[in-house]
This record gives C-alpha cells, sequence and structure tokens, in this order.
C-alpha cells in the first residue's frame, strides 16, 4: 500500500522530467534547422530560397544548384559539425575539471592545433586533411594536459583560465612568428586562425565527421564515470570508477572533437564556453539534463545554433560582399568575451594565486648590488642593441658617427638603430612601471596591463588609427592608444571595484575584455587592405621597426610622470598594498589615492603600446621579480623594476633582430616566448 500511495506522487516528476528534457532537445533540433535553413538562403550569389528549394529538388539552373550544393549546403553543414563538436567538448571538459570556465580555449586546446598546423605547414610536408587533423590533436591534446596539470581538477577559475591565456598567448606568438617569418608558406593562415565555416565541396565535412562522431560516441560512452566525478574524486573512487583514467580518456576525447572542428574551419573561439553556459540553467528545470549522457547532445545542439546563428546574424547585418571577409570566428570571440565577463560577475570567488612570502628583508647591501648589477645589464644590452643586427658594427664606429664623421652607411644603420633601442628601453621601462603601479593597487600578483585587458585596448586604438589615418603621428598614436586603453581600463577596473578587485573579478573580467579587443582586432585586419594588414600585424608582434626619435617622445613623457607619482607617493603604495583598511586608519582615501595610480598605469601602457607595439608580460614579470630580489617597499621596487623591464625588452629585441638576422622577429613575440615559462613556473610554485 505504501508503494502504491507514493508511486502517484513520484510517476508525474519522473514523467515531467522526461518531458521537459524531451521539449528542450525539440526545441533546439526545431532552432538549428531554422538557423541552418536560413544559413543555406544567404550568400553573395543572388540566389535566394526559391533557387535554394528548385536547387534541392533537382529543378533549378546548373548555376544555382553549383553555388547551393558546392558553397552553401557544406557552410551550412560544417556549422553544425564544428559547432557540435566544439559545444561537446566545452561540456565534456567542464564536466572532468568540474570548473564552469573550462573550454577548447580557455585550455589553449585551439591554440595548441593552431600551432601544430602552423608547424605542419612552415615544414611545406602535405598531409590529407584527416592526417592533418591528427597533428591537430596532438597540439591541442598536449596544451590542454599542460593546463590541466597545472590547475588541476577542481582547480580555482583563476588558475586554470590563466593557465590556459598564458599558454594561449605563448603558442599564438609562436604561430604569428612562423607567419611572420615564412608569409609565402602561411599565406592564409591567419584568417584561417580566426574561424571560418565558408567550405568548397563537403569533402572536409565527410572526412571530419567520423572523427567528430567517434569522439561523442566515446563521451557518451563514459558518461555514467564522468557523472560519479562530479561527486567528488573519494566518492567516485568508492563507486569503483577509475578517476584518473577517466579524466584522461575524457580530456583525449574532447582533444579530438576540437581537433576535428579547427581542421574543418579554424579556431572557432568561445562556442565550447558559451554552449553548455547555456544549457546549465535549464537543467535545473529538468533532471534528466543534469545527466551526461543527455546532458552532452543538448550541448553540442546548442553549439551548433550558435555557430549557425552568429553567420546567419553576421550576413544578415552586414553587406554578403563583406560578411564573406569576415570570419565566423570574430562574432563568436566577440559573443564570447562578453559571456566570460557576465560570468565573471557571477562565479563564486575561488582561492587565487597568491605570491610566496618572502622569508626576510633583503638589507640595504643586497639593494645597491641588485641595482648595481641590473644598470651594468642595461648598459650591457644598450650597447648590444647598437652594435649588433643585419650589420654589424664596432664602437669606433659609434665614436666616429657621434663626432659626425661616419660613413653614409654606417649612420644610416645607427640613424634608425638607436630609435629602436631608445623604444624598447623606454616601453619595457613603463610597462615594469605600470604593472607594479597596477599590483599594488589591486593587491594582486596577477594583475598585468596585458592580462587584464589595457594593453589589448590601446593595441585597438592604435591599430584603428594607424590603419584608418593615412598620415599618423607619434602623438596621435599615442593619443589614440591611450583612448583605447581608457576605455578598456574602466569597463575592467569599474567592474572589479565592486568586488574590492578580487583577485575572480578582475582577471576574469580582464580575460574577457582582452578577448573581445583581439577579435576587433582581428576583424580590422581582415577587412583592411593588405598594406595596412602587415602593418598592424608587425604593429601586434610588438616590433620596434620603423621608430624614430619622435615617436619615443611621448612614452618618455609618460614614464618620467610615472616615475615621480612613484617615487613621491611611495608611502601611498605600500600602504594600498598591504589592505583596505591601514590606510584609512591612517588619514589616507583609497579611492582618490587608487585613481592616480591606475591613471597613471594606463598612460603608461598606452604610451609604450604607442612606442613599441604589444609586448606582454613584462608588467607581471618585472614587478615579481623585483619583488623576490629586494622586498616589498616600493622604494626599493620601483627602481628594480623598470630596470629589469627595460633589460627585458631590450635583449628581446636585440634577439628578435640578430638570431635570425636578416629576417626579424618583434620584441612581443620574443617576451612572450621567455614570459610563458616564467609564468606557468610560477603558477606551478604557488600550486596549493
Amino acid at each position: 500500500m505504501a508503494v502504491t500511495a507514493t508511486s502517484p506522487a513520484i510517476r508525474p516528476h519522473t514523467v515531467t522530467s522526461r518531458t521537459g528534457a524531451a521539449a528542450v532537445t525539440a526545441v533546439l533540433v526545431l532552432l538549428v534547422a531554422i538557423l541552418a535553413v536560413v544559413d543555406i538562403t544567404q550568400g553573395t550569389a543572388s540566389v535566394g530560397p526559391a533557387e535554394v528549394a528548385k536547387a534541392l529538388l533537382g529543378r533549378s539552373d546548373p548555376a544555382d544548384a553549383s553555388v547551393v550544393i558546392a558553397s552553401r549546403l557544406p557552410r551550412a553543414a560544417a556549422g553544425l559539425l564544428v559547432g557540435a563538436a566544439l559545444g561537446v567538448a566545452g561540456a565534456a571538459l567542464q564536466a572532468v575539471s568540474r570548473n564552469v570556465l573550462a573550454a577548447p580555449d580557455t585550455l589553449a586546446v585551439n591554440a595548441g592545433s593552431w600551432f601544430a598546423l602552423g608547424l605542419l605547414t612552415v615544414t611545406g610536408v602535405s598531409l590529407p586533411l584527416l592526417a592533418s587533423s591528427g597533428v591537430a590533436f596532438l597540439g591541442g591534446l598536449a596544451a590542454a594536459a599542460a593546463v590541466l596539470a597545472l590547475g588541476g581538477p577542481g582547480a580555482g577559475t583563476v588558475r586554470l583560465v590563466l593557465a590556459g591565456s598564458a599558454l594561449t598567448l605563448g603558442l599564438s606568438s609562436l604561430t604569428e612568428g612562423l607567419i611572420l617569418l615564412f608569409p609565402q608558406r602561411t599565406n592564409g593562415l591567419y584568417q584561417w586562425s580566426q574561424g571560418s565555416i565558408s567550405q568548397n565541396g563537403f569533402d572536409g565535412v565527410v572526412q571530419m565527421a567520423p572523427v567528430a562522431v567517434a569522439g561523442l560516441a566515446g563521451l557518451l560512452l563514459t558518461a555514467r564515470r564522468v557523472d560519479a566525478l562530479a561527486l567528488g574524486d573519494d566518492a567516485a573512487r568508492g563507486l569503483g570508477v577509475p578517476v584518473r583514467g577517466t579524466r584522461i580518456t575524457v580530456v583525449v576525447l574532447a582533444s579530438l572533437l576540437s581537433a576535428a572542428a579547427v581542421t574543418l574551419a579554424g579556431p572557432i573561439g568561445f562556442v565550447g564556453l558559451c554552449a553548455p553556459a547555456l544549457v546549465r540553467p535549464l537543467t535545473r528545470m529538468s533532471r534528466p539534463l543534469a545527466r551526461s549522457r543527455v546532458r552532452m547532445p543538448v550541448t553540442g545542439l546548442a553549439g551548433a545554433g550558435l555557430v549557425l546563428g552568429a553567420d546567419v546574424l553576421l550576413r544578415a547585418v552586414v553587406k554578403a560582399q563583406l560578411a564573406v571577409a569576415v570570419p565566423t570566428g570574430v562574432v563568436t570571440g566577440l559573443v564570447g568575451a562578453v559571456f566570460l565577463v557576465v560570468m565573471a560577475l557571477r562565479v563564486r570567488e575561488t582561492a587565487g594565486v597568491s605570491e610566496p612570502e618572502r622569508p626576510r628583508i633583503p638589507g640595504r647591501t643586497a639593494f645597491v648590488v641588485t641595482v648595481a648589477v641590473l644598470v651594468a645589464a642595461l648598459v650591457a644590452v644598450t650597447v648590444a642593441g647598437v652594435l649588433l643586427g643585419d650589420s654589424e658594427l664596432l664602437l669606433g664606429d659609434v665614436a666616429n658617427w657621434a663626432q659626425g664623421r661616419a660613413g653614409q652607411t654606417v649612420s644610416f644603420v645607427l640613424d634608425t638603430r638607436l630609435p629602436r633601442v631608445l623604444a624598447a628601453l623606454l616601453a619595457g621601462a613603463a610597462l615594469a612601471l605600470s604593472g607594479t603601479l597596477v599590483q599594488a593597487v589591486t593587491r594582486n600578483p596577477l594583475a598585468d596591463p596585458g592580462i587584464l585587458g589595457v594593453s589589448g585596448g590601446a593595441a585597438l586604438g592604435a591599430v584603428l588609427f594607424v590603419t584608418t589615418v593615412s598620415a599618423a603621428g607619434a602623438w596621435s598614436v599615442a593619443g589614440a592608444a591611450f583612448a583605447g586603453a581608457a576605455a578598456t581600463a574602466l569597463v575592467v577596473f569599474g567592474l572589479a571595484a565592486r568586488g574590492g578587485f578580487r583577485h575572480t573579478r578582475l582577471v576574469l573580467v580582464g580575460v574577457g575584455v582582452s578577448a573581445a579587443t583581439t577579435a576587433l582586432i582581428s576583424l580590422l585586419i581582415v577587412l583592411t587592405d593588405p598594406f595596412n594588414a602587415t602593418k598592424a600585424l608587425t604593429w601586434l608582434s610588438g616590433s620596434t621597426y620603423g621608430r624614430t626619435v619622435p615617436d619615443t617622445l611621448p612614452v618618455t613623457a609618460a614614464l618620467a610622470l610615472g616615475l615621480v607619482v612613484a617615487v613621491v607617493r611611495r608611502a601611498e603604495l605600500d600602504l594600498l598594498s598591504v589592505d583596505e583598511d591601514t590606510p584609512r586608519l591612517l588619514g589616507l582615501r583609497p579611492a582618490r589615492a587608487r585613481l592616480v595610480f591606475l591613471v597613471t598605469s594606463v598612460l603608461l601602457t598606452a604610451t609604450a603600446v604607442a612606442a613599441a607595439g604589444t609586448i606582454g608580460f613584462v608588467g607581471l614579470v618585472a614587478p615579481h621579480a623585483a619583488r623576490a630580489l629586494v622586498g616589498r617597499r616600493h622604494v626599493r621596487v620601483v627602481p628594480v623594476a623598470v630596470l629589469i623591464g627595460a633589460v627585458l625588452v631590450c635583449t628581446a629585441d636585440v634577439l628578435g633582430r640578430t638570431v635570425i638576422a636578416p629576417a626579424q622577429l618583434g620584441a612581443g613575440l620574443m617576451t612572450a616566448v621567455i614570459g610563458t615559462p616564467y609564468f606557468l613556473w610560477l603558477l606551478l610554485r604557488t600550486r596549493r
């Protein structure tokens, strides 16, 4: 009787849950079908819905049928396949890492695949599409394994995103370096890297479909084990689930899905992040959707809808001829950046990455010795920068040039090389000082103008000005860079201030804003003429090429102002870096002091970007190294950090000009190669 009495109460709830899951699936299937139909009717050719219908029925003109069968249907099919693969991959990665921000983008899977394919392209080896997907799979898998090893299951969102962002920056810099070094072999690789579902025929879709199906089938087979992992590692082991083996299997299968998508359409960003986020609220309405076996296919449908929706929206908003040039990945990147910012405002604060405390305070002698060594290094790298390059000089040549007795060739080399050395030194010092100010004000050792999106905003302003104004002067470019940096800083610091500049919100909002600026810069590069595109790419690589003495005047003025502010108000920096209450107890207004330092930091970053392009990690590495060498008092940290930043960027510039001379690599690419291992080591050292 008890069972009979409770059955009516249980059965309707079960039916309702199953009905809800079926209803959600049906709605998504209908939505994806509608988007696919609309996508097929859009294009540059005057082939509308009526002609498409006739072509599908075999009654249209051969020309119309060729457009539909060879271009539009493969494009829609690629959108379905890529979106579904990335959506399922994102859901799987989030499940095994127990982190709502895990995705092929944040785990550097796409960057690893892109780098692997870039290496393959440079070697000149021509492989079939299926074999190329294997290369992409290995690259993506290696990147994901590295990020997860640094973070670990259940790691804080900040650690996971920072490890992925740092590795993405490093791998992307290496790939961009390959593009600049081998422009003929890598022709079209940059535009492909933005992600486009346009296809020429069904060959690619047909070859990648079995790979995606195999990855999805494997994930469905491990679905029950994945659900057990959600209970915690100990509970899963108690149920007989091999935790480590399951986690490795899921990461491998998710990387396989991502590799199939990257090989077919390039790295289309943030679909693996947004699709699970859209499905997640529905799991509260329908219990079956909480199970991986149901949730993964539904998330795949959501991912397909996102990719097709982005393509449909793009072609509906802009002209058809223009829409062809804009990659689908740019649109999804902008949407994903907004998603990341919104999620950053809602995600629960987790343990951040704290810098290990130094057990002793170095004395005055250690400080003096450190400064002396850094000054010697600065002199050495400056001399090397002046003498070395595609044409090597001697100190006597420099002496003759200073006295006006040098030949025409030597004069030309020095007239072009000295401003480059000066720009590298000043930009490095400015970025180091900017990072020092931001880390002190926010009390966040991971705060950095690049990671927080300020450098990206400055680059967006500068690239926008450079690509639209034919005669761009140094002060004009610096003004445009400052406007872009100020706008992004206002967004990042404004949103983070509501939570007291906590680790999670500050870093995640910064990463989201940085992703948005990257997407907008990519849009500008794709739409501009080839000359400006090359100039913009060189700028983004952090190159000092073509710099003149007037180009260094804005950053010189900003650095002088920044040093005065930092030295005069060094006591305020020390107080702000302690906590929120101590400054108030001593009569300091934290809000006003914080505003002064942040405005100074934005000015330093903007002028540094205007002088030497986008250079990453300097604002993070230099303050960390300075505090490790001389303690935490800013009267010592500021000069040491400035010297380290100048030496680091100048060294990167010299290496970029000499290692593969006469070809050159930008200083930004070199600092990314140097800074990425350091940053990942820092994360590993502070792992808890």
